[in-house]
């Protein structure tokens, strides 16, 4: 005879704590390390500034003020998710590499590009109708993106050239050819700098506060959609397999070539939307230096959320959270907002170093970083 019916379900109940323990317990702490670590480096620059009187709580007001910057009120809520955004969009990006077993360095090259395509089709459709203007510009980053994380993924395939090396090169030839076209055919006439014009009718429309864009909600709808890509599709099955071990793939009847063009390309088509989230939702033009740390910090976010498209939103906000308090932090705290860059910089410095975090918690996690296996098995272990 079966015991109680709370005695039955007591089991249940610690075997899903301890599974989402075991996905939320390196995040968690990798982000606390970090948090800790930026106290004691704002500890130590107080005694650097000569006459200064030391403040031993300046880290509880620093943080203090980071976090009503963040999520204060309904502005800075908003501005938070705005923020988090591109974030999203990067994350998933890198993510989706990683799955396949290939790191994306690329991310900020493709943002670029993403951003160059919208801003090209978004100008050319500036007085059309709206519901035509944005979706055809949103394609259009979508493509570039796509298209420019092909090359390296097609490199890859045919000539064995390694994805980190090319997808840097990449980069490079992104905010070259930014600055040409910016500065040249899609420079408005007379300017006094280089500057594209405004998009006009492709904007985003806002939806919350404001600067809420449209590219929140798609933002979110594109982690759902990768999710459910990567899981509950057969190509999603085919990415995890070629990530764990391609060899096996391959006698299994997949094509890992193939499937590391695939793989590329939607990549960079993800990353490409995360510029064409800022472009048509934040900025609406483009100068020969647009660009933000979005591309480098969403392999921070990928890495963070280990590679999962669900995970990768709350990876996304805490770092877009960071972005939009850091303002307040510094008239409050006269604490830079570089300060934030240390901080996202050092949480895949601990992300490095979670086989040793790994044996403190005593968590039970997958081997390898942000989801990538550190050695490949067999493909039928990144089924479940």
């Amino acid at each position: 005879m079966s015991g109680s019916p709370s005695a039955d379900r007591e089991p249940g109940t610690r075997g899903l704590l301890s599974r989402i323990w075991s996905v939320l317990a390196l995040p968690v702490t990798v982000t606390v390390l970090a948090v800790l670590l930026g106290a004691a480096i704002i500890l130590v620059s107080e005694l650097l500034v000569p006459g200064k009187t030391f403040d031993w709580f300046l880290p509880l007001t620093a943080y203090g003020a980071l976090v009503e910057g963040a999520v204060g009120g309904p502005d800075a809520i908003v501005s938070t998710l705005v923020n988090t955004t591109p974030l999203v969009f990067g994350g998933l990006a890198v993510g989706f590499g990683f799955k396949a077993g290939l790191f994306n360095i690329g991310a900020q090259g493709q943002f670029l590009v993403g951003a160059l395509g919208a801003v090209i089709v978004g100008v050319w459709l500036a007085d059309a109708p709206a519901v035509v203007a944005i979706p055809a510009s949103a394609l259009a980053g979508f493509i570039a993106g796509g298209l420019w994380g092909f090359v390296p993924g097609f490199l890859k395939a045919v000539s064995g050239a390694h994805e980190v090396v090319s997808t840097i090169m990449m980069n490079y030839i992104a905010v070259q050819l930014l600055a040409a076209l910016v500065s040249g055919p899609l420079k408005v006439p007379r300017s006094p700098s280089p500057i594209t014009y405004d998009v006009g009718n492709a904007a985003f429309p806002i939806l919350l506060g404001r600067n809420g864009h449209l590219g929140i909600l798609l933002a979110f709808l594109a982690a759902l959609f990768v999710w459910w890509l990567l899981f509950r599709t057969t190509w999603g099955f085919e990415v995890r397999a070629v990530g764990a071990n391609p060899d096996a793939s391959r006698y299994a009847g997949m094509r890992p070539r193939l499937i590391t063009i695939a793989t590329m390309t939607f990549s960079g088509a993800l990353a490409g939307l995360a510029g064409t989230s800022v472009l048509l939702g934040v900025t609406h033009s483009m100068t020969s230096s647009f660009g933000t740390t979005v591309g480098f910090d969403s392999i921070a976010v990928a890495l963070l959320a280990r590679s999962h498209p669900l995970v990768t939103i709350p990876a996304a906000l805490l770092f877009g959270a960071m972005r939009a308090g850091a303002g307040l932090m510094q008239i409050r705290a006269q604490i830079p907002v570089e300060l934030v860059d240390v901080l996202q910089a050092v949480i895949p410095l601990f992300l490095v170093a979670s086989p040793v975090l790994r044996r403190v918690l005593g968590a039970a996690a997958p081997a390898g970083i942000g989801g990538v296996p550190a050695s490949r098995g067999l493909a039928t272990k990144v089924a479940a």
